[in-house]
Formats: C-alpha cells, sequence, structure tokens
C-alpha cells in the first residue's frame, strides 16, 4: 500500500497525509510518552550513533535514570536491544512505544535522522537539547539539494531549549529562534580541542568532535565535567563504528558503517595514521540511493587506500551501474584495474580477498558501509541476513 501511495504521490503530500497522521496516531495510543521526559536529539550527516551512545553513558554514569535509541542499539530503562536498524529512526509506533517503556526514566537520548524529521516521525516529542554533529554530502537523492538536506535537519534545534551545534555550520543556522547556540570543533567553538584536555581510546578527528558535542550536552545538563571526562575517556566505541576484529594474523580488520564521502575520508584518513603497512579499502554504494556520491567515494579511497576493492553494498539491483560510478572517480585520481583497483561483486568474496589474498602482515584492511547491519538488499526485493563482523572473522579463522 505504502508503495502504491509512493509512486502516485510526491514526498511532501506522502508526508503531510500519511506519515503525519501516522506519528499523531503513534502518540495518542501510547499516551505522548516522551511529555514526561528531557529528550536530548542527535542528527547529523555522520557521528549520530556514536555521539548518542557518548551522551547516553555521561548521563547514565552521572547517576540520572536514562534511556537510549540508536541505529544500532537502544538502553530502554537498562534493558539492551540490539535493534539493527536498517534506517536510523524507526517508525513512530515503534519509537513511541520504546518511548513508553521509559517513562520511569529522567532523560531519552535519541539519535534523529533527516527522513525522520522530514516525515515527522518524531512529531510529538519536545526535544530538550538538540545537537548537529555535521552535515555533508547524503541523501540527496531524497532532499534533492544540500540546502534542502540542510534546512531538513535544523528542523530539530527549532524548538530545544540549547542547541549544539558543530562550529562549521554556525553561520549557516543564525536564523534558529533567539537562543543560544553553543558550538564544538577541533579548531574552533565553545568547545574545542584546544580547551579541552583528554584522551580517547577512539581514532579519528571525527572522534574529537563527536567527544567535544557530548561535552557541551554534559555542559547544559549541569553534568560534572570530571565524569564526563571520565566517561569519554573510557568510551571504547559502538557495534559496526571502527570496530577491530581481533586475530593472531598480524592483520589489522576493522568494520566500520562510513557510507559517504565525508565519513569514508574520515575513517581512511585516521587509519592510515596508524597503519605500518598498506591500507585496503572495501566498500561499495547503496543502490536507489545518492547517486552522486559514488563517483566522490571512488576518487576519495583512489587518493587515501593504497588498494581499493568494490564490491556490493545494498545495490537492490544497481550493482553494476554503481560499480561502474564509484571506479570512474577511482580512475581520475589514478587507480589501476588488477594494480591497486580491484572489483569483486559478491561482498563475502571481496572480503576473503581482501583479507587472504592481498592483506598482509602490517596491513589494514578496511571493511566500509555496511557496520552493524544485519541485513543486505541485492536485487531490490527482499533483504537477506548479513554481518560484515562475521564474514570478516570467518576469513580470519
Amino acid at each position: 500500500m505504502k508503495k502504491l501511495l509512493k509512486s502516485l504521490l510526491s514526498q511532501q503530500t506522502m508526508n503531510y497525509f500519511y506519515h503525519l497522521p501516522k506519528a499523531v496516531l503513534a502518540n495518542f495510543i501510547y499516551g505522548f510518552p516522551t511529555r514526561k521526559l528531557k529528550v536530548i536529539g542527535i542528527t547529523g550527516t555522520d557521528g549520530k550513533t556514536t555521539t548518542t551512545n557518548m551522551v547516553y553513558q555521561i548521563i547514565k554514569n552521572s547517576g540520572k535514570k536514562v534511556s537510549m535509541i540508536s541505529s544500532v542499539n537502544a538502553v530502554i530503562s537498562g534493558k539492551s536491544y540490539d535493534t539493527g536498524f536498517h534506517v536510523t529512526s524507526p517508525d513512530p509506533f515503534t519509537l513511541q512505544k520504546l518511548a513508553s517503556q521509559a517513562k520511569n526514566d529522567e532523560y531519552l537520548v535519541l539519535e534523529v535522522t533527516s527522513h525522520a524529521l522530514d516525515q515527522y516521525r518524531a512529531w510529538g516529542i519536545k526535544f530538550d537539547v538538540g545537537i548537529v554533529t555535521n552535515i555533508t554530502h547524503e541523501h540527496l537523492d531524497y532532499h534533492k539539494t544540500l540546502i534542502n538536506y540542510l534546512n531538513t535537519k535544523l528542523k530539530l534545534l527549532k524548538e530545544v531549549k540549547f542547541a549544539i551545534v558543530n562550529f562549521n555550520l554556525k553561520d549557516k543556522i543564525k536564523k534558529v529562534g533567539g537562543k543560544k547556540i553553543i558550538t564544538f570543533g577541533m579548531e574552533k567553538g565553545d568547545f574545542n580541542q584546544k580547551d579541552v584536555c583528554f584522551k580517547l581510546k577512539l581514532a579519528g578527528d571525527y572522534n574529537i568532535e563527536n567527544a567535544l558535542a557530548s561535552l557541551a550536552c554534559a555542559f547544559v545538563l549541569d553534568i560534572d565535567k570530571k565524569i564526563a571526562r571520565k566517561t569519554l575517556e573510557e568510551f571504547f566505541g559502538v557495534k559496526g563504528r571502527m570496530e577491530e576484529i581481533k586475530n593472531n594474523k598480524n592483520i589489522r580488520v576493522v568494520v566500520d558503517f562510513a557510507h559517504t564521502p565525508n565519513a569514508l575520508l574520515q575513517a581512511l584518513t585516521a587509519l592510515k595514521k596508524t597503519t605500518k603497512g598498506r591500507l585496503i579499502a572495501v566498500f561499495g554504494a547503496a543502490g536507489k540511493r545518492d547517486v552522486g556520491k559514488r563517483k566522490i567515494m571512488g576518487k576519495i579511497a583512489a587518493q587515501k587506500a593504497n588498494i581499493t576493492v568494490i564490491t556490493a553494498e545494498d545495490p537492490r539491483g544497481e550493482l553494476d551501474l554503481i560499480i561502474r560510478q564509484i571506479t570512474s572517480g577511482a580512475y581520475e585520481s589514478g587507480a589501476r584495474d588488477g594494480i591497486n583497483l580491484f572489483i569483486v561483486k559478491d561482498r563475502a568474496e571481496a572480503i576473503n580477498f581482501a583479507i587472504k589474498t592481498l592483506a598482509k602482515r602490517g596491513d589494514t584492511v578496511g571493511i566500509f558501509g555496511k557496520g552493524h547491519e544485519l541485513s543486505m538488499n541485492i536485487d531490490g526485493r527482499e533483504e537477506i541476513p548479513w554481518s560484515d563482523i562475521d564474514v570478516a572473522k570467518k576469513a580470519l579463522d
């Protein structure tokens, strides 16, 4: 039914006459459960899940009762759920049901996507704090332009008491009410790397920014800075986010969700700094989604990795087209077939090829695009069970 409506109606019409009524109904059925909670919403192109988990841990360690919903995991009143959502924000009924189970808590930390904001999935939720991690190229198949994408993300900040944003976005969000905007960033911001001293276990400048955003949130919530800092220094990361697969072969294998140009760039840059040998990147791009990013990601991989292996990543029946588009960018950056560029369509075979055939002692294999996800869409019709982590472990065995 939903697919039929989508084929007949514009997205805006679908939002008003399908998604919005659905969200309103879900709120009434579950009694607007978030009205009794202080809700922290976290959006952005990259870093949402990690920042959500960081903020949750900080609030928890401060002695407050808190629940959390992210694309990877949910913790509701102390009970953990491995969500494995293939979309970041769940549908309104799932969201409101989970929120109703957190009714005895004081805080709810919620990861929010641009799709969720545009489609009213978070309707009825009054956010006390809104965090925007960053805005880079993504989802332009849906939003059409970067400005539309940015404006959709900024909907999160309209009614919040505290708006926490990446310093790079400050000039673009001056119109967000009259509220104070708190900024964070690597070089500049109310919270920046130069002013705050802590040592993360996580690699990458982007994780420093995630931590700075979390510290800013702790500040507006009046949480002791020592507790916040200690929590961040002990934070080990999130499933499928720069997750290292331990092995005894002296090959470093890392699984990461990076599926945008910026995320891939940041992940490869971080891994390059800590790799003794060569850096091997295994990735693809999703079918029926943002086409413009594919060539860009091919360029980035060819520039940052020593060897690139292009493969399937939810191709939805478009695998050959996706490969052509990614490789066109890689070729422009000097990649050569059979030398530093390989095409292995089957993702399991690609991971095996990278680990068993290409990798040598001291090399790093980065497997990108799926991360925590537990299914993959090959033909555009059905989801099949899938886990990058399991396949990598099998290859290492």
